[in-house]
């Protein structure tokens, strides 16, 4: 919980929230994307080039000391989750078909 203007308490967005968000980006620059939740294991964004079904990644949102990330499978940051356009791009590059 983070205090809002009024000084309550006001619920932090969630990591299926920011998934959902970026989700929502890529579907309208054409990708599949599907949200998982694996019990026992954090929430991931599937996303898929329909042009090109190799083309496949899952995106984790995650909290740090500095903010809230988006991040690749393999541990590399992609670009903070208040950026969903900047993610967006960059993910919508790497999974081009070339």
């Amino acid at each position: 919980m983070t205090p809002d203007d009024t000084g309550t308490a006001a619920p932090s967005r969630t990591r299926i929230e920011y998934l959902e968000e970026l989700g929502d980006e890529l579907a309208k620059r054409g990708f599949r994307v599907r949200l998982t939740l694996p019990r026992g294991q954090s929430p991931s964004l599937h996303v898929m080039n329909p042009d090109a079904s190799a083309l496949t990644e899952n995106i984790l949102a995650e909290q740090g000391a500095d903010g809230w990330w988006y991040w690749w499978s393999w541990a590399e940051r992609i670009a903070t989750a208040d950026d969903v356009a900047a993610a967006a791009d960059r993910v919508a590059l790497v999974l081009a078909a070339r």
